[in-house]
């Protein structure tokens, strides 16, 4: 007798492993998020923010010149921009002018050549 209930139950087992449905899901998306998705993108480009230029040369000086930077401004993004034939180094992105003309006035105190540079310049 049980040998009969677990043939039974096995056949089973086996047989609704043979009969599981396939799935298929389909997402339906609003046209707006596109739309959304294209704001942000533009409202978070390089382009969209001012950032302050604290110096520029040789490579080996741009890297001297960052690592001074992060030290000097950690919560600041630092980066090397090349612009032939020099190398640019950079610090913040600041959303608005107001924010950038205010740390701008700090960042001069250490960095007396630095210019604030406003969305599209280079």
């Amino acid at each position: 007798m049980k040998k009969v209930v677990f043939t039974m139950v096995f056949l089973l087992a086996a047989c609704s492993t043979n009969l599981a449905q396939e799935g298929r899901v389909t997402v339906e998306q609003d046209p707006a998020i596109g739309k959304l998705l294209a704001i942000y993108t533009r409202g978070n480009s390089d382009t969209q923010y001012y950032t302050i230029q604290i110096g520029f040369g040789s490579f080996s000086m741009a890297e001297q010149l960052k690592a001074e930077a992060e030290i000097d401004f950690p919560d600041w993004p630092a980066k090397i921009v090349f612009d032939s034939p020099t190398y640019r180094v950079q610090v913040g992105r600041f959303r608005n002018r107001l924010d950038a003309e205010r740390e701008f006035l700090e960042v001069r105190k250490k960095y007396p050549g630095a210019l604030l540079l406003r969305p599209g310049d280079r």
